[in-house]
């Protein structure tokens, strides 16, 4: 939660007055959610999962296509201890930025180590260096990356086990040609794939 109010804060504090569509990925609230760090007067949260349940507004049938969401419809995506129970999530990132506006931002929390904690799998931990790759797969500028590589002496729960690795993304206004058609291509051949 620390990681995500820390972006709140330094990203959209000075924001809280214009109207923003906000998306949260994987937004099923297990054990919390994000939805009162975005609960200013013109902004729009919308919470997404696979599953039905509370702080879910839509279900995806299909985590790597979705249809039911029109490109280009948010300003702000985030998504928080979701990516590694994403079998491919570098296809979910591309749904990502097809349906985030040209200067929206996507923030990504996923930890970079910890025990195996399936829901229903769980597959991958993320290092600064893998979000990086990222950025470059799906043409987004990278703004920040980070991981927790010390404990921080939380208490109450396990958050320290971890190690979570934060990485914050911006996409282009506009990508230069060869861009927009290598990233076409790629999108749809892994779209092929999955």
């Amino acid at each position: 939660m620390e990681k995500m109010q820390d972006f709140v804060a330094r990203y959209l504090e000075t924001r809280r007055d214009e109207a923003l569509q906000i998306l949260d990925l994987g937004s099923l609230d297990v054990n919390g959610t994000y939805r009162p760090l975005f609960d200013a007067p013109g902004w729009a949260y919308t919470g997404v999962d696979l599953s039905p349940g509370p702080n879910v507004d839509l279900v995806l049938s299909d985590p790597y296509r979705w249809r039911i969401l029109p490109a280009r419809r948010f300003d702000v995506i985030v998504s928080g201890q979701t990516f590694e129970h994403i079998e491919f999530f570098w296809v979910t990132l591309q749904q990502m930025v097809r349906v985030l506006r040209p200067g929206g931002l996507i923030c990504i929390i996923a930890p970079s180590r910890g025990y195996e904690h399936r829901y229903p799998v769980d597959c991958w931990r993320f290092y600064p260096d893998g979000f990086r790759a990222l950025a470059a797969y799906v043409g987004l500028d990278l703004l920040e990356v980070s991981a927790q590589w010390e404990a921080m002496g939380y208490t109450g729960d396990d958050s320290d086990v971890w190690g979570d690795a934060m990485a914050v993304y911006r996409r282009p206004l506009r990508w230069p040609w060869r861009q927009r058609v290598r990233l076409a291509l790629r999108r749809r051949v892994d779209a092929w794939g999955v």
